[in-house]
């Protein structure tokens, strides 16, 4: 049963951190994939609160309903790596990745991956532990951006280092023809990431050949 806001027992469980409640749930066959009114399933919830024993407790059902689970996205898009993502949890990542979550999951609004939310929050070491986990260097966003062209666009020298390191390419334009050279601003720490093979303004080749 869900109540005015479309919660479960299973929903307030994890809400109220009570692991050993979830896990009777659980047990008895509470419905994993119900949605409160911001679309979120028990393990969203879990995620944004970051309650790993919660976590643990929501993830023991069999591989196929728990793969249906992983794949739910919230009304904002979000699928639960991405909540853990945003959280900085490690943790939480490393639960969801065990249990086989897609590390390179598009978020519904604008095609994010949890690489792509690990950059924006300037946070280098989730970023080397998504990339460490198999993350996708190269997979754009729905405006054809790649997790380099976000470090650039921030001017976040060392992120976007270490994605060149792991063998991003500098070539890739979005869907405005743009390199992420293009967004570097003048940033010389960043432009010395990058090749000049030819004359070029502002990052931009004059001379082609």
């Amino acid at each position: 049963m869900q109540n005015d806001l479309y919660q479960t027992p299973l929903h307030l469980a994890t809400y109220l951190n009570q692991p050993v409640v979830v896990q009777a749930l659980v047990e008895k066959k509470a419905c994993l994939e119900l949605q409160d009114q911001d679309g979120n399933t028990p393990l969203h919830v879990a995620c944004a609160q970051g309650y790993l024993e919660c976590a643990v407790e929501l993830t023991r059902e069999n591989e196929r309903l728990l793969s249906n689970v992983l794949k739910m996205q919230n009304w904002r898009g979000m699928t639960c790596i991405h909540v853990a993502t945003l959280q900085g949890n490690y943790r939480l990542i490393e639960l969801l990745m065990r249990k086989k979550a897609n590390i390179n999951a598009q978020e519904g609004t604008s095609g994010k991956t949890p690489l792509h939310l690990g950059v924006e929050l300037h946070d280098q070491s989730l970023v080397s532990l998504l990339l460490k986990k198999g993350a996708d260097v190269d997979m754009v966003m729905y405006n054809g951006c790649t997790p380099l062209h976000l470090a650039v666009g921030r001017q976040d020298a060392s992120i976007a280092n270490l994605l060149c390191q792991s063998g991003a390419d500098k070539l890739l334009r979005n869907l405005e023809g743009e390199t992420a050279q293009d967004l570097a601003d003048g940033n010389d720490d960043i432009l010395a990431l990058f090749p000049f093979d030819d004359i070029q303004i502002s990052g931009r080749s004059v001379v082609n050949f």
